[in-house]
């Protein structure tokens, strides 16, 4: 009886491994890194230099002459605001040159890079705002001027490999520190 039942076991066996344990595949969603960064607060950032803007109150800063570094020691990231004075219209020109020729100089690693032009008449701050997107050493990057005595240049960098997807988060929230640092800015 149980030779006769060994073919009929084979083939029941057979067919339940085959039909019997099937599994429907789901895609998974693609994940997505969160960091959770403290809301940004604000204050008046003054000193000895013709200039005074709005900077967040978790970056600590360095200051160098009229100069400065705005560390942000959770991100490993720093923005470097630069001030020139402008002493004719052809210095005006260089500078302006300058700090165009170095947003456009990381258009190699970069996918995009958006302008922003900015003006705010009432406070006499003019400039431009460039998001660089891929994996350029500076994300974004401003300069603002008064067009005849003051020019500002802002540069965003990383102390790690510019990979874009890993510090999106990041570029993110310091794009906002350095948008209303922009719309803060004043001459003195």
């Amino acid at each position: 009886m149980i030779k006769k039942l060994t073919p009929y076991l084979v083939v029941t066996a057979m067919l339940f491994s085959i039909f019997g344990c099937k599994d429907e595949v789901l895609p998974k969603p693609a994940g997505k890194l969160r960091l959770d960064y403290p809301i940004a607060r604000y204050g008046t950032f003054e000193s000895d230099c013709p200039y005074g803007f709005y900077v967040n109150g978790d970056a600590t800063i360095k200051k160098k002459g009229c100069n400065f570094e705005i560390n942000y020691p959770k991100m490993k990231a720093t923005v470097y605001i630069t001030y020139k004075p402008i002493h004719d219209a052809l210095e005006r020109t260089k500078l302006l040159r300058d700090a165009q020729n170095l947003t456009y100089k990381h258009v190699i690693k970069a996918d995009e890079i958006v302008e922003q032009p900015f003006m705010n008449p009432e406070k006499n701050v003019y400039g431009m705002f460039y998001s660089v997107g891929g994996n350029a050493a500076t994300n974004s990057q401003f300069y603002l001027t008064d067009s005849t005595r003051h020019f500002v240049t802002g540069s965003l960098y990383f102390y790690a490999k510019p990979n874009y997807d890993s510090i999106f988060p990041a570029v993110d929230y310091i794009k906002n520190d350095l948008q209303t640092m922009m719309e803060s800015m004043y001459w003195k």
